[in-house]
């Protein structure tokens, strides 16, 4: 059984997730609003909210702009600028370790280190997507025709990694063995970064908008097809020769999210009419956590123990749903 918190909020919902126990929703139209007892909405951006990504202690919120700024919001509804770019627009961020921010604009990425110095990572072509590695300050760049892997803190070259087509959307596996990529076609591309090899995953009938790691990283959940699409990553060869999972099959809807529970190989999983469903990789076992709504599922987050859900979509319905 489940329970439902209902948020009330306007637009496209950019992230749901929850900083420490507070649920929180950024939306496209500049403001991230909070959940706690009564909604607290902070104005984040003087114009759009274009992305969002957690600390990983949960202390705050970064967001990014088409106003140029990266700023951080945290459940007390301060908020505080980490860095501007005047008339450029930040479309992408990722938070990292040690206190590191990562954003994007155009054909360079930056990052902000946590004593707020900056450093510029310059690419030949516009950056896709944003990701740190696990271990190390080290950042993963999708960009047009593959990937680059920054050390931070040293000056030695990045390691590329190359394969022809536009990267947008990237991940670094949680044992930091493999960097996958979503791509412009309807596929994701990965490497083994000990030996830069090549992984192949295709077939989606739509595009790859969503992923997310099982709880000990030894599968990788995708949107895009009319099931969740579950790649097996526990062998030296990742998911080469395997056959995916394929979870919460429906025969006439995509879908369009996808969220792991941190504790145990359940899925999460939001389709493009607005119905949630969970889960289980053992048996495909399903549970209705939603009933389709009005518009696709935009994000999925759960929180720290698994036993909620927070949702949103692209008309502004979202939500905390609890496993009971």
């Amino acid at each position: 059984m489940t329970t439902l918190a209902a948020a009330d909020v306007s637009g496209f919902v950019v992230r749901a997730g929850f900083l420490k126990d507070t649920p929180y929703f950024a939306l496209g139209g500049g403001e991230v609003v909070f959940l706690a007892g009564t909604q607290i909405h902070v104005p984040a951006h003087s114009g759009g909210l274009l992305a969002a990504d957690e600390r990983p202690d949960g202390s705050g919120l970064v967001t990014g702009g088409d106003d140029g700024r990266v700023v951080e919001v945290k459940v007390d509804g301060s908020v505080s600028v980490l860095s501007e770019r005047p008339r450029k627009w930040i479309d992408l961020v990722a938070c990292g370790p040690s206190g590191a921010v990562a954003f994007a604009s155009g054909r360079t990425a930056y990052v902000r280190l946590a004593d707020s110095t900056e450093k510029e990572f310059a690419h030949a072509r516009a950056v896709g997507g944003l990701a740190f590695a696990p271990k190390g300050l080290r950042l993963a760049v999708a960009r047009y025709d593959g990937v680059t892997l920054w050390w931070v803190n040293t000056q030695g070259a990045p390691q590329q990694l190359d394969w022809p087509g536009a990267h947008h959307a990237i991940t670094v596996s949680p044992d930091g063995k493999f960097v996958v990529t979503t791509m412009q076609e309807n596929a994701l591309h990965g490497w083994r970064l000990s030996d830069g090899q090549d992984m192949r995953m295709t077939g989606y009938p739509g595009k790859v908008k969503s992923f997310s790691w099982s709880a000990k990283g030894k599968f990788l959940a995708t949107s895009g097809a009319n099931a969740a699409i579950v790649w097996p990553f526990s062998g030296k060869t990742g998911p080469m020769g395997q056959s995916p999972l394929q979870l919460g099959t429906r025969s006439d809807m995509l879908v369009s999210m996808v969220a792991c529970h941190p504790k145990e190989e359940v899925v999460a999983v939001g389709y493009q009419d607005g119905m949630i469903l969970l889960c289980r990789f053992a048996d495909n076992a399903e549970v209705l956590m939603r009933r389709p709504g009005k518009a696709p599922v935009s994000t999925l987050a759960w929180d720290r123990d698994g036993l909620r859900l927070a949702f949103g979509t692209e008309d502004g319905e979202a939500g905390v749903i609890a496993l009971e």
